[in-house]
């Protein structure tokens, strides 16, 4: 679980560093405007979308320029329609437009993953089964992107390599079993949860004997799935995970698996499009 402390953090540093790539030794453009220019700006968007984003704008303006009044008409969740006005920003020309690029960036991002998920959520709104997302972020933006899934009706993974253990193949070869890996781990950290990847229904036997908490069944088949919790009988929570696709995943939230996890929420996102409009 994203803890909310960390999030403002990252968000003051992510903005910061967006901030510093892009101005540099300064603005050169936004120095042609008089320096008393006084503006509001509308940012309308041309599609229908998800939003998120509202801290990331509000903390590039306000890094840039406290004086300036940020003005929102949506709230992040709020599903919006195209040509539909989500915020003003009033106040000195030169910093609105020093700083557009980098609130859109971030608005755009955030609100893209968060309409990506809103996207694969409503395709199994009536099931029990949770939609989680993956490591698969941009560098740089892991909070970011975990809190905008949530925005979009899906659920986190583990945030990170730290508070939760997710052991693969490659984790088992080096370890030398499932059932070793599995002791160590919670011999290392007893109060972290153990989430096992399997490849067929044999690990799964060995898995479910070292009392993993989560395995994860990759690149099963539907019927793989049925047969995996039918032997899993509740004593663990299943994952399917693997190729999930959105004509796949309807049938695999029909299995009885508990979660599905699906890279793409985070990995294959098509920002929204954005635009700006001047008024004095």
């Amino acid at each position: 679980m994203l803890n909310p402390t960390t999030l403002k953090t990252d968000i003051t540093r992510a903005v910061r560093d967006a901030l510093a790539e892009d101005i540099g030794s300064g603005d050169i453009t936004a120095d042609l405007v008089p320096l008393d220019a006084v503006y509001t700006a509308h940012v309308i968007t041309r599609e229908p979308a998800v939003i998120c984003g509202v801290e990331w704008v509000d903390e590039t303006f306000r890094q840039l320029d406290r004086d300036l009044s940020v003005t929102w008409s949506v709230a992040d969740g709020d599903k919006v329609q195209a040509e539909q006005t989500l915020f003003t920003v009033s106040g000195s020309a030169r910093s609105i437009l020093t700083g557009e690029r980098t609130a859109l960036n971030f608005l755009q991002l955030l609100s893209g993953t968060a309409t990506q998920c809103d996207s694969f959520a409503q395709l199994i709104a009536n099931s029990s089964v949770r939609l989680l997302d993956t490591r698969k972020t941009l560098p740089g933006l892991r909070t970011a992107q975990k809190y905008a899934v949530t925005c979009g009706g899906c659920y986190n993974h583990r945030i990170g390599l730290y508070d939760a253990y997710l052991i693969k193949e490659n984790h088992i070869a080096a370890c030398g079993s499932i059932t070793a890996a599995i002791k160590q781990a919670k011999s290392n950290h007893p109060e972290k949860p153990v989430e096992i990847e399997v490849e067929n229904l044999a690990e799964l036997t060995k898995a479910l004997a070292a009392k993993a908490d989560i395995v994860m069944l990759d690149n099963f088949s539907t019927a793989q799935l049925k047969d995996a919790v039918a032997l899993n009988n509740q004593q663990a929570k299943l994952e399917a995970s693997g190729n999930v696709s959105r004509e796949s995943l309807a049938d695999l939230a029909e299995t009885g698996v508990d979660y599905i996890s699906i890279g793409a929420l985070t990995k294959h996102v098509q920002a929204i499009d954005l635009s700006m409009r001047f008024s004095n």
